[in-house]
């Protein structure tokens, strides 16, 4: 008789699991971030930097987020934020630097395609290894004279990227 089972595969031959840290550095040797939410830097001190984000409907992303009321996704809020904090610590010498905690962040209004993202980071503090940051993000619109509107808002921390 022929048989039907269906042969499960063995696990005894993987490779033993790996742990967080090497999980992130192998992430981290990947292709650049694929999504550039910073496209001028506007200002740039030691401890600050504002950059702009314009949302155009050429955007990937919108055409999911969502199909009939595209907005940038407040993720994509947080990492503006989080790029333009990385152009002030590289300029300080600090290359590698990955996101490592976010606190007390806070969305307000939407911003559409049309529309722009000014995002305000500022250095607050340096811990050992980390870098508190404050920022924010205001929504700016091109076509009328309303007042501009906060989008995001909340404190971030940067750490250095092990090797």
């Amino acid at each position: 008789m022929a048989s039907d089972a269906v042969r499960i595969p063995s696990h005894r031959h993987q490779t033993p699991p790996q742990g967080p840290s090497t999980l992130l550095s192998r992430a981290f040797r990947s292709p650049p971030v694929k999504f550039q939410l910073i496209d001028q830097v506007l200002e740039s001190t030691p401890e600050k930097v504002v950059a702009i984000k314009n949302v155009t409907s050429a955007e990937e992303y919108l055409a999911d987020h969502f199909p009939s009321f595209p907005v940038l996704p407040g993720v994509f809020m947080l990492e503006a934020m989080i790029q333009a904090a990385r152009t002030l610590l590289e300029q300080q010498g600090h290359p590698r630097m990955m996101l490592g905690e976010v606190r007390a962040l806070r969305y307000g209004t939407f911003v559409r395609p049309g529309e722009s993202l000014r995002v305000e980071v500022a250095l607050q503090k340096q811990l050992e290894g980390a870098f508190v940051f404050k920022g924010q993000g205001v929504r700016l619109r091109q076509d009328d004279d309303a007042e501009p509107a906060t989008a995001v808002s909340g404190r971030f921390t940067m750490r250095a990227l092990m090797p």
